[in-house]
């Protein structure tokens, strides 16, 4: 992958999935639902992106309305292989049903999320 090119992915209604930027620093920009529905492809696309080895990978969920316990388990495991890899992972979210969740959990501040824009109430 490189510096230009764009790879976007449609799993259903409920989620679309846009990886750019070079392979070393992809940022993978998810729009719509995060469930037990749609995660399963988010996982698929972040391990191949994690057999890469990038330095880091920011997961853009600015786009993202509804996310539960299967996403967080994807954010989670994703971090544990990019750590064991010499990488990090970081999230950008801009909305409480996003950041409420991995603010509980803890995730927050283990993928070093940053708030994009003002949190919905």
């Amino acid at each position: 992958m490189t510096a230009s090119s764009i790879d976007r992915h449609t799993v259903s209604a409920l989620i679309s999935l846009e990886v750019s930027g070079p392979a070393a620093l992809p940022r993978v920009t998810v729009t719509g639902e995060v469930d037990c529905t749609s995660a399963p492809e988010l996982r698929t696309l972040l391990d191949q992106l994690i057999a890469a080895a990038p330095a880091e990978i920011v997961v853009d969920l600015t786009g993202v309305t509804f996310l539960d316990s299967a996403g967080l388990c994807v954010l989670a495991a994703t971090h544990r292989q990019a750590v064991a890899g010499g990488g990090r992972l970081r999230v950008l979210a801009a909305n409480r049903a996003v950041v409420r969740p991995l603010q509980i959990t803890g995730l927050w501040q283990l993928l070093r999320g940053e708030q994009v824009g003002a949190v919905a109430s």
